[in-house]
């Protein structure tokens, strides 16, 4: 039992602070969709691909976790404050890069085919979140820092806070109440842009001024920016990121699919697409703190313990995928009204319901045993198969399903049941022969 109690202790407060990034994602959707379907069309098209970019983000500064995991438990305090200066170093400099990708797909979004009269929309809010990846990429580095040494509630507690102010942020600005201009989607994107900067200014004040962070701070200023280090980070943080922003590819690259078909189809996405994260999101705090322990006992060389942290991750993990099936089920001719008006949007939503079903039982077992392959800085292998799995299967299916079969939008949700499923079986099957083979 001592497992599932340490596992939830940890996961509960990512959890947490990850659905607030969803209450978020909720509010800027319902907000927006309530001022017009087109701006909820163009947030659909805008977040999928910046999407991809934070994702990749998120994935890469997980490389810091096990480091840090492993440190925390050898009590080398300074030395993981060194290591968070070069997580830092190398974080900035990957969210630059990003940038300027997502620069790049800026000045040519003709080549992607969208409806023109989104394009107003799509231009102001897209350069927002544009500004906003670099001051993103900062932040992850200070969380996965206090992840690895087992403090979850800090990022827990300023990611709330600063959600709450985005909340905020968006009435005033989105429709321009309190004497405020009204902005629509643009709005929302300088709400957005003002709550991931806050983040950062808060995790290093705290950071400063902490007494607990004492050892970590004086390891963090005597240290310099450390070549073998940054190696380090990119070897294990690369292929994570690649293997999430793969994933997160497959469903951008989708939104474009939903795009040909038109903004009806765009809008009712981005709504199955926000909610389907909600599931993500539970599922990604429980593996994360099963990442965090199996980092632990990693360091301390504790094979079986690492099979029973992960055993635990299992069954809590299955549990919420269970309930959230049962949520889907309940309430899916409904959910679409929270976001617009719009009965085709609705009616498409609770379409898109059943194959969201389908899968999820899938995504669980496939960030459980990601996260726990990353515990164990096992994490080549899970990024090729999340390459075969997510464009090997996800979108051909769905193009398959979608315009061959000519199945329409539904069709292209078909591909993701059956990839992440079988990304799921084989990495967990991976993660069995490894502990097998150190454990006998």
């Amino acid at each position: 039992m001592n497992h599932y109690k340490e596992t939830i202790r940890l996961g509960v407060p990512i959890m947490l602070g990850q659905l607030g990034i969803i209450i978020v994602g909720f509010a800027d959707n319902i907000m927006v969709g309530h001022h017009s379907t087109q701006e909820l069309a163009a947030a659909s098209f805008v977040n999928n691909f910046f999407n991809l970019a934070f994702i990749f983000g998120m994935g890469f500064s997980y490389g810091l976790t096990p480091i840090v995991g492993r440190l925390f438990a050898q009590k080398q305090y300074a030395e993981v404050g060194a290591t968070l200066k070069n997580s830092l170093a190398i974080n900035f400099i990957v969210g630059i890069l990003l940038s300027l990708c997502m620069l790049f797909l800026l000045f040519n979004l003709d080549w992607l085919n969208q409806p023109k009269e989104l394009y107003p929309y799509i231009i102001p809010y897209y350069i927002l979140q544009l500004f906003s990846v670099v001051f993103t990429m900062l932040f992850n580095s200070f969380k996965q820092f206090s992840d690895g040494t087992t403090d979850t509630l800090t990022p827990m507690y300023v990611m709330l806070s600063a959600n709450v102010l985005n909340i905020v942020g968006n009435y005033f600005l989105i429709y321009g109440h309190g004497g405020f201009p009204e902005l629509g989607l643009t709005g929302a994107g300088i709400s957005t842009l003002f709550s991931r900067i806050l983040t950062l200014v808060a995790f290093c004040w705290l950071f400063c001024k902490r007494k607990k962070y004492t050892e970590y701070l004086q390891g963090f200023r005597q240290s310099v920016i450390n070549r073998e280090s940054i190696r380090n980070l990119v070897r294990l943080g690369l292929p994570v990121g690649f293997q999430m922003g793969v994933e997160t590819g497959s469903f951008s690259l989708s939104v474009i699919m939903m795009g040909w078909i038109g903004s009806t189809a765009l809008a009712a996405y981005q709504v199955g697409g926000v909610v389907t994260t909600l599931g993500f999101m539970l599922y990604y705090g429980i593996g994360a703190a099963v990442s965090i322990r199996v980092s632990n006992f990693n360091g301390s060389r504790n094979n079986q313990e690492i099979r029973k942290a992960a055993q635990a991750g299992f069954v809590i993990i299955n549990t919420f995928a269970l309930l959230f099936i049962a949520f889907l089920l309940l309430f899916r001719t409904r959910i679409g009204y929270l976001f617009t008006p719009e009965e085709e949007v609705v009616k498409l939503v609770a379409l898109f319901c059943w194959p969201m079903m389908l899968y999820q039982f899938g995504d669980g077992l496939q960030i459980l045993f990601a996260n726990a392959l990353r515990g164990l800085t096992d994490v080549k292998y899970m990024a090729k198969m999340a390459l075969v799995c997510h464009f090997g299967l996800a979108l051909p299916i769905g193009y398959i399903c979608g315009f061959i079969l000519h199945l329409g939008a539904l069709g292209v949700w078909f591909g993701f049941p059956v990839s992440l499923t079988t990304l799921g079986l084989c990495l967990g099957r991976r993660f069995l022969l490894l502990t097998r083979s150190t454990t006998e």
